[in-house]
């Protein structure tokens, strides 16, 4: 069950994906459920005029145009199901229903038996993916839960009172996609970050580490990725802005990269940093919790404070000044990630799913 369907590419979506992809792969019937009108999704943007009117227009869009996940590659065995809302009626029958984030779980507590054993998929943390209240409301509810970092694993525990019904399963990289196409040790002093809008991203701070870091280095480049149309005026005007990468062009970025820049003051996991990791980038970061479940900091990455853009520069600088420790790191980096495969997280989610619908 997912919050809505995605147009552009978002981590927890992709995680949801990656599992349907596997779980079909190995004999089960999997459907993914995409509300077209889900209000909750996103509590917590502004609402500004200009907010809503694009609100409305997507709305007016997913109408008009039949709505098609693009740039994630789907098995053709998982049903995409494009429901009017998240009501029980909507949803088939199963023997597993997995709610993915707190939003969807909020619907998924009243279906009926015939829905499936409930499980719930945490992705989510306060405050900026929702309220703690309702969060941890929804931790407590008897869903068995999957979390995708320890740090996640620690809150939820602590909300529900022990580990019973709780197992961390940390997520997978796809390394047939995301890996080496150029030597580590021969790569140009480019960093690469994303400008996300999302405050947690807390993109202004990287900007800003980046500007810092153009001073003590200014042989150096960055390629800064983002969605929105126009090169937002925050990115350094020396930095390249591209819009909407694919998969293909993201790779090539990062084999093309020395260091992966990370600024956001919290992630469940940090899909980013791990894939780029996984092609050869050696990862400079904010301490920023999921992110610890691959990066130990000074073996295989340089952590910082979160909202601190003058330590994540001195983490840049660092690296710019020292090849050595640069290659070191990204190698470190490179070996540790390979441990995280998707077939591997598929495992572990399978038995648990196993004994849990034997279970009921």
């Amino acid at each position: 069950m997912l919050p809505c369907y995605p147009r552009r590419p978002i981590g927890g979506f992709r995680v949801a994906y990656e599992y349907a992809n596997r779980l079909v792969a190995r004999g089960h019937e999997v459907a993914v459920v995409h509300p077209r009108r889900f209000a909750s999704a996103t509590p917590l943007l502004a609402t500004s005029f200009y907010q809503r009117l694009r609100r409305q227009g997507a709305r007016l869009r997913d109408v008009l145009f039949p709505p098609h996940v693009h740039w994630q590659p789907i098995d053709k065995q998982v049903r995409m199901l494009y429901v009017a809302d998240l009501d029980a009626s909507q949803v088939p029958d199963g023997d597993a229903v997995f709610a993915t984030s707190w939003p969807t779980v909020e619907h998924v507590a009243g279906y009926p038996a015939c829905k499936g054993k409930k499980f719930y998929l945490v992705q989510d943390f306060d405050p900026w993916l929702g309220p703690r209240e309702r969060l941890q409301a929804t931790w407590r509810l008897p869903f068995q839960k999957v979390t995708v970092s320890r740090w996640l694993y620690k809150q939820v525990v602590d909300a529900e009172g022990g580990p019973e019904n709780v197992v961390n399963i940390p997520n997978g990289i796809d390394h047939e996609r995301f890996h080496l196409t150029a030597d580590m040790g021969q790569r140009p002093k480019q960093l690469v970050m994303f400008f996300r809008r999302e405050s947690y991203k807390a993109p202004e701070d990287g900007a800003l580490a980046l500007e810092i870091a153009k001073r003590g280095h200014p042989g150096m480049s960055a390629a800064v990725l983002g969605q929105a149309y126009r090169k937002p005026p925050r990115v350094p005007p020396w930095a390249s802005y591209l819009r909407r990468v694919s998969d293909d062009q993201l790779i090539a970025i990062y084999n093309s990269s020395s260091i992966f820049v990370g600024s956001s003051l919290a992630e469940g996991f940090a899909l980013p940093p791990a894939e780029a990791m996984a092609c050869g980038c050696a990862v400079v970061s904010t301490d920023c919790g999921g992110i610890r479940e691959f990066a130990e900091p000074e073996v295989t990455a340089l952590l910082s404070p979160p909202g601190d853009p003058e330590a994540l520069a001195r983490n840049i600088l660092r690296l710019l000044d020292d090849d050595a420790l640069r290659q070191r790191l990204a190698a470190a980096g490179h070996e540790r990630i390979q441990s995280f495969t998707w077939e591997r997280s598929t495992d572990q989610l399978e038995v648990f799913m196993r004994k849990q619908v034997g279970r009921g």
